[in-house]
């Protein structure tokens, strides 16, 4: 950009000021040259002393020159850009060393007077533990966060045991005044005893909930400390691993009479397939159907078998990494955790704490001013558009006018969490459904099925090679939902995802990965098995070949 002042021509134009003096009447012509080199400013005072011009005139005489070198310099700007588009038109100037010509310039310009950003402690600290967990320590990385968890899950204990207690108390406590209702007692102490007792609760549940808030937060802050120090202690040569962290066997063995909160493994049918799509150059992908719920892929094992230390060993690896694991989980239009499903999964992320992400709670909170600022925008540009259009038709716009809350979320739109503390995820796409799903008629143009389509392009645009779908759009099954029903809601979803990934390959590049299609626990073996049976109907299911050798 500096060497191509040098190439702009110098241009004389004569600065014309008029003034009046009592009875008199003066005229200034000053010549200047554009591009002019000094501040208004400066010239203005030149031009005074020279000229003897009176005080009075200085602040008009320095807004006029302003206003006259301003317009003069932007029409010599406008016929430069003429100039310049022109040339390019007629090809004397060649597009791509121009646009590398600017590129080269801005990088430059960037180098030299852009503020350099400092890396940020999550990214120090993204680095330093995908460093370790590649090492020997991650044993011992993993029995620290299995410890953490044992704890945290111990705490989650003590306060559903007391919160239970507190509950029979009041139930009890009810019982009695309801025997008493209407002979010593009228409803207004019934109602009283209700407030107290709700009171109660809420009380205890924000005690309980301020403690496992502090204890996370020191696990936190002890964990990335210690795993900064062992990084820094590990840099000196002939360092070796201290005292090793062990999973003590109190802490982990299984309870004889069987802990409600040990998960066990409940994928009991599973079938796998590995299919090509493509038109020519064809992408292998690995699909699996099973019979699971949602959120045994969230939810971590007490007992620390070698099974379950590999699955957490396997999902730590590549928690830095391009091959990242999502989940799709339906929820109603609220962004919440307070009930159904959504509570069952913040329950399960609560349970661990999360070393290298907010809390759930704290990333929804953001999730919600996020919706809030967009829905605001919308209605603005919605409501400025209206009254365009009624300006130009005259008249008022018929249409019903349907009030929406602008804090919840439309059926087809999701909201995206990150985790580090789940069993074998760490993307959670929430998507939001109706009770339409519900419904046999939705077609490939329903919102969650769209919806599911734009998660597709999500994980293509952000390394997420493995995602986990509710195949019938439902997590659990009721009575409308016949054997019918279960067949074409498969075969429209199965259909749809089989185009959406035939469109990965312009998003991506064809890059393989795996889908996994969860049908509910409920579901009866015989409907698993002739779903597994129209799968490979409708995607291309490689063959194998058995190849044997003549003697």
């Amino acid at each position: 950009m500096k060497g191509d002042q040098g190439t702009i021509c110098s241009k004389e134009r004569g600065f014309l000021y008029e003034f009046r003096a009592g009875n008199q009447h003066f005229v200034l012509t000053v010549p200047l040259k554009f591009p002019v080199q000094e501040s208004a400013t400066h010239l203005h005072r030149h031009l005074m002393r020279p000229y003897n011009l009176p005080c009075f005139i200085e602040n008009d005489l320095k807004e006029s020159l302003n206003r006259f070198i301003e317009e003069e310099s932007i029409k010599d700007h406008d016929e430069e850009a003429e100039a310049a588009l022109e040339a390019v038109k007629s090809g004397k100037v060649d597009l791509h060393q121009l646009a590398n010509a600017w590129a080269k310039t801005y990088t430059e310009a960037t180098l030299e007077y852009a503020r350099p950003e400092d890396p940020s402690w999550d990214e120090d600290f993204a680095d330093v533990y995908h460093d370790l967990i590649h090492s020997p320590a991650s044993e011992t990385l993993l029995n620290l966060e299995h410890n953490y968890f044992v704890s945290i899950s111990e705490l989650i204990s003590e306060r559903d045991v007391e919160l239970k207690k507190l509950r029979e108390r009041q139930g009890a406590e009810m019982d009695k005044v309801m025997q008493e209702l209407g002979k010593s007692l009228s409803d207004q102490d019934v109602n009283m005893l209700a407030a107290q007792h709700f009171e109660s609760q809420q009380a205890l549940e924000n005690k309980w909930n301020n403690e496992l808030k502090q204890t996370t937060a020191i696990q936190k802050q002890e964990y990335q400390e210690w795993v900064v120090k062992l990084h820094e202690d590990l840099k000196n040569p002939g360092t070796t691993l201290g005292d090793e962290i062990n999973v003590q066997p109190n802490q982990w063995r299984e309870s004889a009479e069987g802990n409600g909160r040990l998960f066990e493994d409940q994928r009991q049918l599973e079938e796998s397939f590995t299919i090509h799509l493509g038109a020519q150059l064809k992408t292998m992908h690995n699909l699996r159907l099973l019979r699971a719920d949602m959120l045994d892929f969230c939810k971590h094992k007490r007992h620390h078998r070698s099974g379950v230390k590999l699955h957490r060993l396997q999902t730590a690896l590549s928690l830095y990494s391009t091959s990242l694991c999502g989940l799709v989980l339906l929820v109603d239009n609220r962004i919440s955790s307070y009930s159904g499903i959504k509570r069952d999964f913040a329950t399960v992320c609560q349970e661990c704490t999360d070393f290298h992400f907010p809390g759930i709670q704290e990333q929804l909170e953001v999730v919600q001013q996020v919706v809030l600022y967009a829905r605001a925008q919308r209605s603005s540009k919605s409501k400025r558009l209206h009254d365009s259009g009624n300006r130009n038709n005259g008249s008022e716009d018929k249409s019903k006018n349907v009030e929406q809350n602008l804090s919840n979320i439309l059926p087809g739109e999701f909201y995206i969490t990150r985790h580090s503390n789940l069993s074998e995820i760490h993307v959670t796409f929430h998507l939001c459904v109706d009770d339409n799903v519900k419904s046999g008629n939705i077609t490939a143009r329903d919102p969650a099925i769209m919806g599911l389509r734009n998660i597709l392009k999500v994980c293509c645009t952000h390394d997420i090679t493995t995602v986990s779908i509710p195949l019938l759009l439902v997590h659990d099954m009721s009575e409308e939902m016949t054997i019918s029903w279960c067949l074409k809601r498969a075969e429209l979803v199965f259909k749809c995802v089989k185009g959406f990934m035939m469109e990965m390959a312009s998003w991506d590049g064809g890059i393989s990965r795996t889908v996994q299609f969860l049908v509910p626990q409920s579901i009866s073996e015989e409907m698993f098995y002739q779903l597994s049976n129209m799968l490979p109907q409708i995607f291309r299911v490689s063959s194998t070949l058995t190849l044997t050798s003549k003697h």
